[in-house]
């Protein structure tokens, strides 16, 4: 533990008061969380639709400048990664349980019992759940992650800085970051990225025990899924002991494969051809309605803005709570990547997935709804399973949907012990396992603690309440990017206008 900072130190420590909060006075906990969380999407949601729509136009930008063709990493570095593997790691980390969690739960909901606009039950009410589904899984939550991943590559690969949030605003703030006011912006980075982990944690714990409430008939209860965090923990912390080139690297690949075989088994027995013209037209229809969908906050109509603020503020939320793991995680998979190039495999690739695979779950559910099975009433971790249950090889479906959530549990959670461990021993790039073993039991613990303080509402809650802090060191983050680029820039054009005097000259 010699190679520890006082980051590690101090986040253990608010980690553990959290916990005893929740076991000692479960009620207090939720009643709190929920009023923060209440408060925040009152008073914050314009924030988060305005910030998030600013990030994607960012890296828009960067895309299109001049800028895109610097390298994150010296001139001569190669990238670590094929892109495939490249793609199935960040892929892994950055959505994983969000996507089989609300593949089909997200689409059905949306179509009959939650429409955003639209009446429910209707034709329009498809169209309407399916754009709005692409919104929340697309370019807006993988620009978040792009934006802290971009920063941290930069200034770590290409000016050799330690891989700490912190030191990617030194200049704006100099040595001052290397002081108390960047340990606190480093602690909020470090607990913004447990709750994120944990709540993702417990979103998986709770749809295994889904499926086996659907399967086996096995009821709903906290002891079963602590039991489940608790194999899942020995698993992912067996996985971080072997390295990220080996044991990231070949669950990365295993979930890619279980989910590929999971995506085209169900579009097969699913409803194919209604599935393939439900993706070309809500794809169409995604971006046609791309600004206007980015900053509807509808200010004249409460149940609309009540809508925006539990589905599209909780996703923002979740994706900004995710970036500091996600992005730390990217970054280090990301060496040798021209901006230019990361940013459009970032933006796109991983968003093109997400659309596919939503289509296809959530067009069979809507599909089993319109034909009689009520799969709106079921629990959200139960409403995959329903839709299985429709169609042929159900229980062969619902064993590798459990087997895929299983593999990404473990991959985020192993991803997130060792991007804990780096963040507070200084950046280090090989963390000691003492202190990935310590952030391995801390996101479990809290996962369980949030479970049995109020269920999923107490995760969502902690989302939004983590991910308010660090959405400001984000931007801060963004201005310090471009300051330094401008240098940078500026730099590399004098060198070629050297070498062009130079060759003039001879």
């Amino acid at each position: 533990m010699k190679k520890v900072t006082s980051v590690f130190w101090i986040t253990l420590a608010i980690t553990l008061a959290a916990s005893l909060w929740g076991v000692l006075a479960p009620k207090n906990f939720e009643t709190i969380s929920g009023n923060v969380k209440t408060y925040i999407s009152i008073h914050f949601g314009w924030y988060y639709l305005l910030l998030v729509s600013i990030f994607v136009l960012f890296c828009l930008y960067m895309i299109i400048s001049p800028f895109g063709k610097i390298k994150l990493g010296k001139p001569g570095d190669k990238p670590d990664y094929s892109y495939s593997t490249w793609f199935a790691m960040l892929f892994s980390a950055g959505m994983g349980i969000g996507l089989v969690f609300y593949g089909a739960a997200s689409p059905v909901s949306h179509y009959i019992s939650t429409p955003p606009t639209a009446e429910a039950g209707t034709t329009e009410a498809i169209r309407d759940s399916m754009r709005t589904t692409f919104f929340h899984y697309g370019v807006h939550a993988w620009a978040i992650y792009a934006v802290v991943a971009l920063v941290l590559a930069y200034f770590k690969f290409r000016h050799d800085k330690p891989g700490l949030i912190s030191a990617t605003l030194e200049p704006l703030f100099g040595e001052k970051m290397k002081g108390p006011i960047g340990k606190t912006i480093d602690v909020i980075a470090v607990f913004a990225t447990i709750v994120g982990v944990a709540t993702t944690l417990g979103f998986g714990a709770a749809q295994i025990n889904g499926g086996f409430t659907y399967l086996l008939g096995i009821e709903k209860q906290y002891w079963i899924q602590l039991v489940i965090i608790a194999v899942v923990t020995v698993l992912f912390m067996l996985s971080a002991y072997t390295g990220l080139s080996k044991g990231i690297k070949y669950l990365s690949n295993a979930n890619m494969g279980i989910a590929a075989v999971l995506f085209v088994a169900m579009l097969i027995i699913g409803p194919t051809m209604y599935i393939l013209n439900s993706f070309v037209d809500t794809l169409g229809n995604y971006v046609q309605k791309l600004p206007d969908e980015s900053l509807r906050i509808s200010p004249n109509n409460d149940e609309e803005r009540q809508w925006i603020m539990d589905w599209t503020v909780f996703f923002w939320a979740w994706w900004i709570a995710w970036a500091p793991f996600v992005g730390i995680f990217i970054a280090r998979v990301s060496r040798g990547r021209t901006i230019r190039e990361f940013l459009s495999g970032v933006l796109l690739v991983p968003s093109l997935v997400s659309f596919l695979w939503m289509t296809t779950f959530g067009i069979s559910g809507i599909q089993a709804q319109k034909d009689g099975a009520d799969i709106a009433k079921l629990p959200d971790e139960q409403a995959l399973f329903g839709v299985f249950d429709q169609f042929p090889f159900a229980v062969v479906l619902s064993v590798l949907a459990m087997m895929l959530i299983a593999t990404f549990f473990i991959t985020s959670a192993d991803s997130a012990t060792f991007v804990l461990g780096m963040q507070t021993t200084n950046g280090s790039l090989n963390p000691p396992k003492t202190v990935k073993f310590a952030w391995g039991v801390s996101q479990s613990t809290i996962a369980a603690v949030l479970l049995y303080t109020g269920g999923l509402t107490a995760l969502q809650n902690a989302l939004i309440t983590a991910a308010l802090p660090f959405s400001f060191i984000m931007i801060l983050m963004v201005f310090s990017l471009y300051k330094a680029l401008q240098q940078d820039k500026k730099e590399l054009d004098q060198q070629k206008n050297k070498s062009t005097s130079s060759s003039y000259s001879a």
